[in-house]
């Protein structure tokens, strides 16, 4: 069976350097290329942050002045808290606004709006797997063994509840 899997994703922007820098600056990707489209006569700067894909992002002009963002969410995965942490502080000194933190059980997520409005959202995994939607405040304030406890108070006596690897284990076999 055919399964394609998401490889990028581009969205309209009112300006593209100023965009451009801050998804440079806060989440370390490279402009791969840039130019106007054939098809698309817009202008597009192509970002990526891994050298295995020419683009992970696309900024594309041509946003109506007044037009609000349709974004829901893009979303950055980390590895760490402390890179959690380090995102928070950077995208909030490029200019993002209206950040929260959420606890969502199989994930802790910070949640902020980019220059234009568009929706971001940075995360990293929990080894715990709990139904969605679960969004608990995030104080990133505490060190990692009492935001590990905390999460695990949260979500082990909910229905659903699993080790992530389980649930992980669960999905390929449904997947298969």
């Amino acid at each position: 069976m055919a399964r394609p899997h998401l490889s990028h994703f581009g969205i309209f922007v009112h300006d593209i350097d100023l965009i451009e820098r801050f998804y440079t600056g806060v989440f370390g990707l490279v402009a791969t290329d840039r130019g106007v489209g054939k098809t698309f006569r817009n202008q597009l700067v192509f970002l990526t942050g891994d050298p295995r894909q020419h683009h992970q992002l696309v900024l594309s002009g041509g946003r109506a002045p007044d037009s609000p963002s349709t974004v829901m969410q893009l979303s950055f995965m980390v590895d760490t808290l402390d890179e959690l942490r380090a995102t928070r502080d950077k995208a909030l000194t490029a200019g993002a606004i209206a950040l929260i933190g959420l606890n969502h059980g199989n994930a802790w997520s910070i949640y902020f709006n980019d220059p234009e409005g568009n929706k971001v959202e940075v995360y990293l995994d929990t080894p715990f797997h709990v139904p969605q939607p679960c969004g608990e405040p995030l104080n990133l304030e505490q060190d990692d063994a009492d935001l590990l406890a905390e999460t695990r108070a949260l979500v082990e006596t909910r229905p659903g509840f699993m080790p992530r690897a389980d649930y992980i284990a669960e999905l390929a076999r449904t997947l298969d």
